[in-house]
């Protein structure tokens, strides 16, 4: 299980629990404008060291929720809220800037902590899940080691630095690129092992780790190659990229390998297109998954599927309606409830899908895709349409539909002060587990600044989909030290 993922937080109040009170709330603008703000809050409370909610977290240091039993910080989670935030810094949010540098000089920090996966000296403690939130090893058990951190973080590191490089070149390579060194060679090293998915549940091969460490180590050529430096273990990447189709069963992804006694179908799947994700893709590769992709859609299909006689309140919502999404089917933490996140990221693949699409100026329905654009439009038929026909034009309007009703079923079981838990019940909608789950805010505001036509910026994935003829388990040996971040 996912322990989980300034200006404003002074002016608005913090989130806190209320009782539940369950509406239906047609205006979906209207919604996302009063809960957008909320959100944004309920990120910057979690965070070190002036969130509200978080006291004694260190300067940068994201906290997964006030709650207890999740008042640590996970590589992944800050990775993505990180993420998120930088994409909010480029798109002109530049109060955010000196809360960045906080984290990267707090993960600079992390990243020389000791911990029950190792050390920095060989590497491996970069893949240590979580750590206190004063920034001190976790010593207790848990599932370790989780190898998505490390290139989630370096993507992180790498959107700043790619930001600010025109104007701060020496400080990126100062204070950025060592960090993104050690994980960029952690990943070229360690990629082939096993390890937890992101949920903490199953040791194995995952599709959203595989997928993370492709991108990481292009991302990371381009950035070592814009630096003046190496980075040897990008040599890999091709490699990684023949692993990933290993997922695709012909209809789905089959998210985990041994999927551990499950059917295969998880969020997890879901949430690597949403990573995957190029703004500046010139076609629909299926072998990264992007978003508008055969093999994404299938998928979304496939997986959102799944939940429909999962959950009571999916009762009424038929295929191509939106429905509650949660991790997998066969869930039972917490009673395995529909997740905030899952629901968000099933909305935001469409709006991926339809932005690039748009870019791209043409649609195509494949024999892989067609149950998929069937279910939100009767008469779709396999074939290429291209932007302006009829044709285009009934089918992204059905598909922005059904991924605002995705928005509207987040809309229906929020309560009114707008904090978001980690789930809402299975067959009440009421808020349950965690409160103010940090993730939960971030991927709410991920999905609806896709929805808005805001999008990360390119990463190169069309020059990378080149998969080799035959897989390979090639790894390279990493270099690693102490990085020692300066001023800014």
């Amino acid at each position: 299980m996912l322990k989980t993922l300034v200006g404003l937080s002074a002016v608005l109040p913090a989130v806190v629990a209320s009782p539940y009170q369950h509406q239906k709330r047609a205006d979906i603008d209207a919604f996302i404008e009063k809960e957008n703000p909320i959100a944004r809050e309920g990120i910057l409370n979690n965070i070190g060291a002036d969130g509200k909610l978080v006291p004694g977290a260190g300067p940068g240091i994201v906290v997964a929720s006030p709650s207890e039993e999740y008042l640590y910080t996970w590589t992944r989670d800050a990775a993505l809220t990180f993420l998120d935030l930088i994409h909010e810094f480029i798109d002109g949010d530049k109060e955010l800037e000196p809360l960045i540098q906080q984290y990267i000089t707090g993960q600079a920090q992390l990243q020389g902590v000791a911990n029950p996966s190792g050390s920095l000296e060989d590497g491996a403690g970069l893949a240590e899940p979580k750590f206190n939130i004063d920034s001190t090893a976790f010593e207790g058990e848990w599932g370790r080691p989780q190898r998505d951190g490390p290139a989630l973080r370096a993507q992180a590191l790498i959107a700043y630095g790619n930001a600010i490089l025109e104007d701060k070149k020496e400080k990126v390579v100062q204070n950025i690129w060592p960090l993104v060194a050690n994980d960029l060679s952690y990943v070229g090293q360690y990629w082939n092992g096993v390890g937890f998915d992101l949920w903490e549940e199953v040791n194995a091969t995952s599709v959203f780790t595989i997928s993370v460490q492709h991108k990481a180590l292009v991302e990371g050529a381009a950035f070592a190659k814009a630096l003046g430096k190496e980075c040897a273990g990008c040599a890999v990447a091709p490699q990684i990229l023949c692993r990933l189709q290993e997922f695709w069963d012909g209809k789905q992804i089959i998210s985990n390998q041994p999927s551990n006694g499950r059917g295969g179908l998880d969020l997890a799947s879901i949430l690597t297109s949403l990573n995957s994700f190029d703004s500046g893709a010139k076609s629909c590769d299926d072998e990264t998954l992007q978003p508008c992709s055969a093999r994404a859609l299938a998928n979304h299909k496939a997986v959102v599927d799944s939940f429909r006689e999962t959950y009571g309140i999916n009762g009424d919502r038929k295929a191509g309606q939106a429905a509650a999404v949660g991790r997998y089917k066969e869930d039972t933490y917490q009673g395995g409830n529909p997740w905030y996140l899952g629901t968000t990221a099933a909305a935001e693949l469409l709006y991926d899908a339809l932005y690039q699409w748009d870019k791209q100026g043409t649609l195509e329905i494949t024999d892989v895709s067609l149950g998929f654009f069937k279910d939100v439009s009767a008469d779709a038929a396999a074939g290429k349409f291209e932007k302006g026909s009829p044709e285009y034009k009934t089918i992204t309007e059905a598909i922005k539909a059904y991924a605002d009703g995705f928005i509207a079923v987040v809309q229906e079981y929020t309560p009114e002060n707008g904090g978001l838990n980690e789930q809402y019940g299975r067959d009440d909608g009421k808020p349950t587990s965690v409160e103010n789950l940090t993730w939960s805010f971030a991927a709410f505001r991920s999905a609806v600044a896709r929805r808005a036509g805001k999008v990360p910026p390119a990463w190169g994935s069309g020059s990378s989909a080149s998969v080799p003829s035959e897989c390979s388990p090639d790894t390279v040996p990493g270099e690693y030290a102490q990085p020692k971040p300066g001023d800014w």
